[in-house]
């Protein structure tokens, strides 16, 4: 894990640090050299409510979902570009994947396709980044009022316990991240999406709502011109926010609870089933599993 640097009352990375001192000294851009990390998820895109647009590959729903998911995509990667990163890549973080090539935007470089290498298949990530963006996330199963809500699996419903805190998806790409000293620094998603990100990172990352949920699959949606903007306005933001937010880490070894129900069609009803163990870092946090 980098060491984090404290300068004038700003954290700093050993990347960040150095390009804030190189353009302070050159009299440049302070986002000069900044690269950004996007990972992605279809369940917490604008105008997304339903399984039914995210399980099944190729339907129609599903299709005009993964065109919804390139729209905000496409405002976040307008906003970062002119926040000031230099260079961003957007990893298609969804199960089945969601990247449309001929609806992508400009600015960007684009990971999709699998099996990808990386921990938790997060692609090319490592310590070069200045910082994360989750873009279209959702909230750890049980969430009530979470648009779609799981952790991994919706179909077993799975849970996922990290030194004993309940965790979800946000949590886990996180620890990866911080791994490598990567903070996040702006995420979008549902409300209960927001909030979540909140309570585990912080004030100090942008949190860009699309929409609220009202229960799994119900959910109040906001026009698609203004969440765009908001996504666009957010992500111009969060780069200016790199410097203030702090890479996500808990302390190690990380002890792990998971539980899932077991699917058998023998059983006469689905059976609650749990595994614990061990990881020694973030990087391998995935590495207890069903």
């Amino acid at each position: 894990m980098r060491t984090q640097i404290k300068v004038s009352g700003k954290i700093f990375n050993k990347v960040s640090l150095a390009v804030y001192i190189t353009c302070l000294l050159f009299s440049l851009p302070v986002s000069a050299q900044i690269k950004i990390y996007v990972n992605t998820d279809l369940e917490g895109i604008s105008g997304v409510y339903q399984f039914a647009q995210t399980r099944e590959k190729n339907t129609p729903l599903n299709i005009q979902a993964c065109e919804y998911f390139m729209g905000d995509v496409s405002a976040v990667v307008r906003g970062l570009r002119d926040g000031g990163a230099t260079e961003v890549i957007v990893l298609d973080g969804h199960g089945s994947g969601a990247v449309l090539p001929h609806l992508m935007e400009p600015g960007a470089k684009y990971i999709t396709g699998r099996p990808r290498p990386g921990a938790a298949n997060l692609s090319d990530l490592d310590s070069s980044f200045a910082g994360m963006v989750t873009l279209g996330f959702h909230a750890m199963m049980g969430t009530p009022d979470g648009v779609l809500n799981h952790t991994q699996s919706s179909m077993t419903e799975n849970r996922y316990w990290y030194n004993g805190v309940e965790s979800g998806e946000l949590a886990q790409s996180a620890l990866v991240a911080g791994y490598y000293g990567v903070p996040v620094i702006m995420v979008t998603g549902d409300e209960a999406t927001c909030r979540e990100a909140k309570n585990f990172f912080g004030n100090n990352i942008v949190t860009v709502p699309v929409k609220r949920g009202l229960s799994r699959e119900a959910a109040i949606l906001y026009p698609f011109e203004e969440t765009r903007k908001a996504l666009y306005e957010g992500a111009k933001r969060a780069v200016s926010a790199i410097s203030y937010c702090k890479p996500y880490a808990i302390s190690t070894p990380i002890k792990v609870k998971v539980q899932y129900l077991n699917l058998d069609p023998n059983l006469p009803k689905p059976e609650v089933m749990t595994k614990e163990g061990t990881v020694k870092d973030g990087l391998h946090i995935l590495e207890v599993n069903r």
